[in-house]
């Protein structure tokens, strides 16, 4: 039952970071959630480093969505590399 509420934790945050990011987001359900779910551990990590969490808590909702742009804005700037064709 745990894992359930992180997918439907990590869908919803990945859907508010989609809806703030500027700019046309391509990615689909599977990935929206993995990019929720991944924002809401680097947003975990980024408040225990700043002393807002103690170890073993999870983040609040908007740490989270921080967490999530900031790793939706690295996805999209990673992702968007132009690939040089050596033909």
């Amino acid at each position: 039952m745990n894992i359930l509420w992180v997918v439907i934790v990590g869908f919803i945050v990945g859907l508010i970071a989609r809806a703030l990011m500027p700019g046309k987001d391509n990615q689909g359900y599977i990935l929206t959630t993995v990019l929720g779910i991944g924002g809401a551990l680097f947003g975990t990590f980024i408040g225990q480093i700043m002393g807002l969490y103690n170890e073993g808590e999870p983040a609040g909702l908007i740490m989270s969505v921080v967490g999530a742009l900031i790793v939706l804005f690295a996805y999209n700037k990673l992702s968007n590399k132009s690939v040089v064709k050596l033909s």
